[in-house]
């Protein structure tokens, strides 16, 4: 009988070959029937198989694909078979995952030279070779892609901005994050300011310009409800003042025939000033004592409940009838 015809366990290695998933850890080998002698064998210099990292194997010659690099560092992470219980302790992050949820401005998977993968604070897994840990004292829910769990876009940008020196590449990053509505400003300055990368004059920045670019789309949202669900047109972006008195805020639209106001709260962590939010909150129960009903609105809520936000500010205007008379305040352009 023939060396090459004897079998190895309950499956030949020609059913591993021909498996859709062609990465495999040592311990999954060894489950099929192939020992720690055949394996070496098989990847040996020129052989049919390769050994991609520590204990991570593909089960073919010639280059890895993106994809079947990812898998080879979830695998090395800890990600367990599929199957198995105890998953989702390993996703991809940085620049691969952002290629996976289909961004534009990052490298395809094959073209980068490393992957990150987040885990846990208290895996005992270190960088090697192509993969970079990351790490976190709790995991976000990942998003799938293709089959693998990649972390949230708010996360997977903090990460790649952490190995980008290039201020360009930052700020075309952070812009298309928003631009394709995949997350919010706030939820990506979050997370750099978690990751302490606010302290980096380019990131710094480029998160100016990402506010001002947040800012935008969500004021355009706001044209968009005035004129999609017929509300009467307001003044826009005002400061209200008592007439030769004092400041008391600026809205983003103001409704002065109904004494009702709107607010755009667009805010984001590091603009947590406690002197500033507490003016505001003042400002905000002076307008309330002057009879003027005050409407926030955040930008994801418009993103993602746009008629929900006309029928709360319909509510405001209709029901003006019904308050008490409302002081006089004057209306100047911000």
């Amino acid at each position: 009988m023939s060396h090459d015809a004897t079998p190895l366990g309950p499956r030949p290695l020609v059913h591993l070959e021909r498996t859709r998933r062609r990465v495999m850890t040592a311990r999954e080998l060894r489950a099929h029937g192939v020992p720690a002698a055949v394996l070496q064998e098989r990847c040996r210099p020129g052989g049919p198989w390769q050994q991609l990292l520590p204990d991570v194997f593909l089960l073919h010659a010639g280059p890895a694909s993106g994809e079947e690099r990812v898998h080879a560092a979830l695998l090395y992470a800890g990600l367990p078979p599929k199957g198995q219980e105890g998953g989702g302790d390993a996703m991809v992050t940085g620049l691969a995952a952002l290629a996976l949820h289909g961004f534009t401005g990052v490298p395809p998977l094959e073209a980068l030279n490393q992957v990150d993968v987040l885990v846990s604070r208290g895996r005992k897994v270190k960088d090697t070779g192509e993969v970079r840990v990351r790490r976190a004292h709790t995991l976000p829910r990942p998003r799938h892609v293709a089959g693998l769990p990649c972390a949230p876009v708010a996360r997977a940008v903090a990460d790649a901005v952490a190995v980008l020196d290039d201020a360009r590449a930052v700020r075309a990053l952070l812009t298309e994050a928003v631009r394709t509505g995949d997350c919010e400003p706030a939820a990506v300055v979050r997370e750099l300011n978690t990751a302490r990368l606010l302290d980096r004059p380019h990131v710094v920045n480029a998160v100016d310009a990402l506010l001002a670019e947040g800012r935008a789309i969500a004021e355009s949202r706001l044209y968009e409800m005035v004129r999609r669900y017929g509300l009467p047109d307001p003044v826009w972006n005002v400061d209200l003042r008592l007439p030769g008195g004092p400041y008391l805020g600026s809205v983003d639209a103001y409704w002065p025939d109904h004494a009702v106001a709107l607010e755009l709260d667009a805010r984001a962590p590091r603009h947590d000033d406690p002197q500033l939010w507490t003016q505001a909150r003042r400002a905000r129960e002076h307008l309330d004592r002057l009879g003027i009903e005050v409407v926030r609105t955040t930008p994801k809520k418009l993103r993602t409940s746009l008629e929900t936000q006309a029928a709360v500010v319909r509510t405001a205007l209709l029901s003006a009838a019904d308050r008490r008379p409302h002081g006089y305040v004057a209306v100047l352009p911000r």
